[in-house]
């Protein structure tokens, strides 16, 4: 069984769900810590992934396999079989969509990758339009 991160601090907490107030409360650089933003690529229900970069959120819905051949992961960049990665899709503006395909091994992915790949991948997918009209 993969373990699940548990050395999140209030304060990444609070960076994560309510930007604008961490913004108030410790600036644009992050207060004290003055650390890099958030960057993740986290599991979430029904085989969903959430890619997290700052206050940006994006949602990967996998799809269902459509043949037998092997996947080549745009994050780690191995090529995988059907059972180790899925193709998913994020939708990044009203009428615009991506596929992108991923290891389902979400955590050994991230490291493959390291922080650089994460940073490629959310420039593919960063910044979201907005889906619905104001």
């Amino acid at each position: 069984m993969s373990e699940r991160r548990t050395d999140h601090s209030a304060r990444d907490v609070l960076r994560e769900l309510f930007p604008e107030s961490y913004r108030e409360l410790f600036g644009e650089g992050g207060g004290a810590e003055g650390g890099p933003l958030t960057l993740g690529l986290y599991p979430v229900a029904d085989g969903r992934l959430a890619l997290v970069h700052g206050d940006q959120l994006a949602e990967f819905t996998p799809l269902d396999p459509k043949s037998n051949k092997a996947l080549h992961c745009d994050l780690c960049h191995y090529t995988r079989s059907r059972s180790e990665a899925t193709l998913f899709r994020v939708v990044v503006g009203a009428r615009r969509t991506r596929y992108v395909t991923l290891c389902l091994g979400t955590e050994a992915c991230q490291k493959r990758a390291g922080r650089r790949g994460l940073e490629t991948l959310a420039d593919r997918i960063f910044p979201l339009e907005p889906v619905h009209a104001d």
